[in-house]
């Protein structure tokens, strides 16, 4: 049974920072490209970051400069530190999990980061 299982989301002041972890069990997690997604109310859901299996990075123009996701194969885990956050980073943050060949896609139920201005 494939479990994405977020953790790490809460509230924060604007300006301060978080960061959001994503444990894998039930795939081969080096074989998969991690990603980080949300959606606010109201929104449809967006991309914030994805690193494929040998380490590339992307981002979302947003949140360049201020968000920078990891991940760490041997923990089966995939990081998401968030600095210098805006009450416009309030959403439910969602992890997804893309085999290389676009197989198999999986996804977390979501973990809530509230921003106050």
């Amino acid at each position: 049974q494939v479990q994405l299982v977020e953790s790490g989301g809460g509230s924060v002041q604007a300006g301060g920072s978080l960061r959001l972890s994503c444990a894998a069990s039930g795939i081969i997690f080096s074989l998969y490209t991690m990603g980080w997604y949300r959606q606010a109310p109201g929104k449809q859901r967006e991309l914030v970051a994805r690193i494929t299996r040998d380490g590339s990075t992307n981002y979302a123009d947003s949140v360049k400069g201020r968000f920078t996701i990891s991940r760490d194969n041997a923990k089966n885990t995939v990081y998401l530190e968030m600095n210098s956050l805006e009450a416009e980073d309030t959403a439910v943050y969602y992890c997804n999990a893309v085999l290389f060949n676009r197989a198999r896609e999986y996804w977390g139920q979501g973990t809530q980061v509230t921003v106050s201005s």
